[in-house]
């Protein structure tokens, strides 16, 4: 059998999310972001601003990028819910309307005020703004957290889709939630707390370096200490790359008679999920200890060649026909 006559495959899927009603406020959402990112870019060019050593503009157009694609992930994931499909819809015009706050909040407080965002508590209004900004990043993630427990009831047509979906959800609630240890005071802020001096910055995405310092190009992660913002990010984005894996697989049993097996590309999934688990795991210790992304020291890479001989393990036992495994 073909890999084009698979039955019950992710092609069916695609379809079904082709023919399901968009999720409109979702996808408001992601044109919003498509708009507000053709602003971000003239910006970029036009406005030469910069804020804490970067681009005044970038920091708008990378978020606009992100929870566009965001957005219009969840709105497909919600069309494939079988099950709590109401819950789901209203769950996602949660994510939409916090979210979408946040977004409008970042322009004016970064583009318009010339203000930093996050952390800032220098003056009563960058405080609210703050707050509320933590405010919707915290509401999208329950509705997020939500749709990652609505998936556990569901049964997909393609179990390798189901696990991809699955594992992508919860991973990404892990990487927003990563963020939270961005919120702590570190030690000069804890210091200034300790003299009895109000900080106006409690918060930070660098460990062990002031932020603002030297970071990747266009990224802004820091090369010269830890960064909170590179766990996080591999997090939020799971929920996109892991289901790209699941379907990728399909594409190439069409190639290889051995990925026409759901239960070998479901195997595989798993094992691709177990191994990006374990780096987000391992770049969040790695950020932790206030070491760079592009300085890994011995510890850190004895961790990555773990994760890569566990992740080959596991795809070489995966590709074994079943009898053998018998």
């Amino acid at each position: 059998m073909s890999g084009s006559e698979l039955p019950g495959t992710l092609e069916s899927m695609v379809d079904k999310g082709s023919r399901t009603v968009p999720h409109r406020p979702l996808m408001i959402l992601a044109a919003a972001m498509a708009v507000l990112g053709v602003i971000a870019l003239g910006g970029l060019v036009f406005d030469d601003r910069s804020l804490v050593n970067a681009p005044i503009w970038l920091k708008p157009l990378k978020f606009t990028i992100s929870v566009g694609l965001y957005a219009v992930t969840l709105a497909w994931l919600i069309g494939q819910l079988t099950r709590g499909k109401r819950l789901g819809w209203w769950l996602g015009t949660v994510f939409a309307v916090g979210l979408g706050m946040d977004m409008a909040l970042l322009f004016w407080q970064i583009a318009v005020r010339g203000r930093t965002l996050h952390f800032n508590r220098e003056t009563p209004v960058d405080q609210w703004i703050n707050n509320m900004v933590a405010n919707g990043a915290f509401t999208g993630w329950a509705a997020t957290a939500a749709i990652a427990i609505l998936l556990l009831f569901q049964r997909l047509p393609d179990r390798a889709m189901n696990s991809a979906l699955r594992a992508g959800a919860a991973l990404s609630v892990a990487g927003i939630g990563i963020a939270l240890l961005m919120f702590g005071p570190n030690e000069q802020q804890l210091a200034q707390f300790r003299a009895g001096e109000r900080p106006s910055i409690v918060g930070a995405h660098a460990v062990g370096v002031p932020d603002g310092g030297p970071g990747l190009p266009v990224l802004g992660w820091s090369t010269v200490g830890g960064d909170m913002r590179i766990p996080h990010f591999f997090g939020i984005h799971a929920i996109q790359v892991l289901p790209l894996v699941a379907f990728g697989l399909l594409k190439l049993a069409r190639r290889y008679p051995v990925l026409e097996s759901e239960f070998v590309r479901r195997n595989l999934v798993r094992t691709a999920s177990v191994g990006f688990a374990a780096l987000l795991v391992l770049l969040t210790w790695q950020a932790q200890r206030g070491q760079s992304i592009v300085h890994p020291d011995f510890w850190t890479l004895v961790a990555g060649a773990g994760i890569i001989a566990v992740v080959a393990a596991g795809s070489a036992l995966s590709l074994r026909p079943m009898h053998q495994l018998a």
